[in-house]
């Protein structure tokens, strides 16, 4: 009862951190959403549709983003590493860092890097991606960002599923997700 707790608590911190560093920040849809709903998003896909109860990837689904999208230079990125290595410690930083996108990178080079780099992950970062690219799509599908043309949509769930591909055996409940929300292809 005491690690359910701990893990819970955890968690809880993980995501209130994650609150706070994307508390400005919307997503692309035309309702402009709170961001904070896409890892509350991966979080409920995880831990509830797909009974993952692993409290450093629930950490890390939480946090996914903050290095990526909540600092614009390398000090801020090395800060917010450290910040969430003390919060939470080295394995959550681990996973998270596993996910992040290098946005020096140009765009193109980054999509083509996530396809690459997907092998490769560790099995939690696995499914946090996997997670990630789920709900990427269910948002695509019923909410896309406003300026996005049906072939760019199209587009992405292509890329998302080779992504997906390259991830190879994670979780068979999180997989059977993902072919649901890419079932949903426009």
């Amino acid at each position: 009862m005491a690690q359910l707790a701990s893990d819970l608590s955890r968690v809880v911190a993980a995501l209130q951190y994650a609150a706070r560093q994307h508390r400005d920040q919307r997503r692309k849809d035309e309702e402009l959403s709170p961001y904070i709903n896409h890892p509350i998003s991966l979080l409920h896909l995880l831990a509830v549709e797909a009974g993952i109860h692993d409290a450093d990837v629930l950490c890390a689904a939480a946090l996914h983003d903050v290095i990526e999208d909540c600092a614009n230079t390398a000090e801020e990125r090395a800060q917010r590493a450290s910040e969430i290595d003390g919060l939470l410690g080295s394995s959550v930083l681990a996973i998270v860092q596993e996910v992040t996108d290098d946005k020096e990178l140009p765009k193109a080079e980054r999509k083509l890097k996530q396809i690459e780099h997907a092998r490769h992950l560790s099995q939690s970062a696995k499914l946090v991606k996997l997670a990630d690219k789920t709900a990427n799509l269910r948002d695509v599908a019923s909410s896309p960002p406003s300026d996005w043309t049906l072939q760019r949509r199209r587009e992405y769930f292509d890329w998302a599923n080779a992504v997906v591909q390259n991830i190879g055996p994670a979780d068979a409940k999180l997989y059977t997700l993902f072919e649901q929300a890419y079932a949903e292809k426009p």
